[in-house]
């Protein structure tokens, strides 16, 4: 399992334990530093604002849930490009939020192992012109299943993902024209979600065109019910009346030379039975979408608890997910430069933030030391010379902070 680039602490759980390290390893007041937590904050926040804004404008025009009317018809090839601004802007965010892309390979081989969820589902790739998924958090996990009504338990253990993202793109109208689409979906629509505690193994779920599918078990329990009843009422109810039709059909075929005779009684009798063959067939036909509907149900009570947010929803609480992992990253960056007046290099400095949360705080994970040397840089807060990073100190960091902020409108 490969460490996480995700930092799994709020942004004010960072503070505090920044706050911490700089109370016991340097001279800096408490105060001056929170002010300087507080204004790195703001502009992050301002910076994101912008990006936010330029996703809720390309994402108007194909905005399934917007109440809002358009002033402008724009043409085929303007949607297109507010679909092209807006992938690229979303993947920047994902990547800010320290989301990891799923490749295809990783989605085939989760649609053919051992599902957790009790159901088989079948997707339609060919109904799609793009599908992306991100996935954050990964972890192993055990479940314990239960099989023959109960009778047998088994261990699973699979891989399980904190937060998927889905980014998928329906094709367009002339591919429905023969062919029905999604309830609640229209052609050439595109479909952002956001899920959580998702195995591996049951993506297929979060696809909008997936559709249930009998396991084999699934198939043998019914069938095997259907034979076996289908031979008592042949037996009991059918008996008698199936043995005057055969003898009378081998009359009719010449196989046989004994005339055969149907009074009334045996047609009441071979019409009861016929009713109650025709009940069993009607009732085994029941018990197969009954199965069909459970199971729906059952996805449908799973995703209700795995979905998080649907379509404009999700880049907003991706957006304050990218903002706040971009502030942890480079205020613990800072901090540690902080830390060593005479500086760091950027593997000396990656070494001991992860070291630092591996034996402080027992995780592992993956510090994007490059990503938040390069956010201090650009704000002044750092100086590099061959290779070798150095904080300025507090209350400088405070007057370059409000020189950015100053700056932001010059009107």
């Amino acid at each position: 399992m490969t460490a996480e680039r995700f930092i799994p602490f709020t942004k004010q759980d960072v503070i505090t334990l920044c706050t911490r390290e700089i109370t016991e390893s340097t001279s800096y007041d408490v105060d001056s530093f929170t002010q300087v937590c507080q204004i790195l904050s703001s502009l992050l926040h301002f910076q994101y604002h912008d990006l936010l804004e330029n996703l809720k404008r390309s994402y108007t025009p194909f905005d399934p849930n917007a109440d809002t009317r358009q002033l402008i018809t724009l043409s085929d090839s303007q949607i297109a490009e507010h679909q092209q601004s807006f992938a690229e802007n979303f993947e920047k965010v994902l990547n800010a939020a320290n989301f990891e892309k799923i490749t295809e390979a990783d989605i085939q081989a989760a649609l053919n192992e051992e599902s957790l969820f009790k159901v088989r589902l079948e997707v339609a790739f060919d109904d799609f012109d793009e599908i992306v998924f991100y996935r954050r958090g990964e972890s192993q996990k055990t479940e314990v299943l239960r099989q023959f009504f109960g009778l047998k338990k088994k261990s699973l253990t699979f891989t399980n993902y904190d937060r998927v993202a889905v980014y998928i793109k329906f094709k367009g109208k002339e591919h429905f024209i023969n062919k029905q689409l999604p309830i609640g979906f229209e052609a050439g629509a595109t479909v952002i979600k956001l899920f959580q505690n998702v195995p591996k193994a049951d993506l297929e779920m979060l696809f909008p065109n997936s559709e249930i599918r009998m396991r084999p078990i699934d198939k043998v329990i019914i069938g095997a019910s259907a034979i076996v009843g289908g031979a008592v009422v042949l037996i009991t109810k059918l008996g008698a009346s199936l043995i005057l039709l055969a003898t009378l059909f081998a009359f009719w075929i010449g196989m046989s030379d004994e005339s055969v005779e149907i009074n009334q009684k045996q047609l009441i009798a071979l019409a009861l039975g016929m009713g109650v063959f025709g009940s069993f067939i009607f009732k085994e036909w029941s018990k197969f979408k009954n199965r069909k509907i459970k199971f729906m149900k059952a996805l449908a009570d799973n995703l209700y608890y795995k979905n998080l947010d649907n379509n404009a929803g999700v880049f907003h609480t991706l957006v304050n997910e990218a903002e706040e992992e971009d502030f942890k990253e480079a205020l613990i960056a800072y901090t540690f430069l902080l830390k060593h007046p005479n500086g760091l290099t950027e593997q000396a400095l990656d070494h001991e933030i992860e070291a630092w949360f591996k034996n402080k705080y027992q995780c592992t994970l993956d510090f994007e030391v490059d990503d938040a040397l390069g956010k201090l840089e650009k704000l002044g807060l750092v100086l590099s010379q061959e290779n070798v990073y150095q904080a300025i100190d507090v209350n400088s960091s405070k007057i370059v902070l409000d020189q950015h902020w100053d700056k932001i409108f010059q009107y």
